[in-house]
């Protein structure tokens, strides 16, 4: 069964500096209906204008991972992480029993465009912690690549959750086949383009809820960049 929600569908904030789509309730966006799906809990798909950015405020026991889709994003951190993230580029944060950081648009004249997302973790009051890699287009091209998982198999970053993340880039003729484990749900976000899901065609921003499904099949995509989650 598959159910599909239309990027217009989800919440909106616009601050300005800030122009945010929450796949799921967020700050003053609640949505009974959209609270989480398993341990997925949050995907705002942000946009920040030259200069914004968000100040430092902590979190604590949730899973973090930032995936930039245009531009530079930078990150500080109250463990010494300082960085500046570009497309490719995946983060994780582990905010365990507490941490503070900032974000902010790396560039005076530029938007960066990132997705925020956020994991349930399955274990609470774990030391917090950073980790960072860069997964080129190569990797992603015509398959799905695992960039996030609970043991950071085949190069990923380890998350402390019970979800594995995917991402894959499909265009033209290019078909990918994913085969889901027993039991496991699937949450699908199209982050830009389009792409046929099982025969659906989802547009940016879509996204479709995937229940008793044990096959996958992404086709016909036109410049598409699709993020899948596999959730136990």
């Amino acid at each position: 069964m598959m159910e599909v929600r239309r990027a217009r569908e989800r919440g909106h904030a616009d601050h300005g500096w800030l122009n945010s789509w929450h796949s799921f309730s967020f700050a003053d966006y609640h949505d009974p209906e959209h609270i989480q799906f398993r341990a997925l809990r949050v995907i705002n798909d942000d946009t920040v204008e030259p200069g914004g950015g968000f100040g430092t405020h902590s979190h604590r026991d949730m899973e973090i991972v930032s995936y930039v889709l245009e531009g530079a994003l930078a990150h500080r951190d109250n463990m010494g992480n300082g960085s500046v993230i570009h497309p490719g580029s995946v983060q994780r944060m582990s905010a365990g029993t507490g941490v503070q950081h900032s974000e902010f648009n790396a560039s005076s004249s530029e938007q960066v465009h990132f997705l925020q997302i956020w994991f349930l973790p399955n274990k609470t009051g774990i030391p917090p912690g950073y980790e960072e890699k860069y997964f080129d287009d190569a990797v992603k091209r015509g398959r799905l690549c695992l960039i996030a998982s609970p043991d950071g198999a085949d190069g990923s970053v380890k998350i402390h959750a019970d979800a594995k993340m995917l991402a894959g880039l499909v265009d033209g003729g290019e078909r990918v086949e994913h085969r889901v484990g027993d039991g496991h749900l699937i949450y699908v976000h199209v982050a830009r383009g389009s792409v046929s899901l099982n025969g659906m065609l989802l547009q940016a921003g879509d996204g479709a809820k995937l229940t008793g499904e044990n096959h996958l099949i992404l086709d016909q995509g036109r410049k598409a960049e699709v993020l899948v989650f596999e959730l136990e």
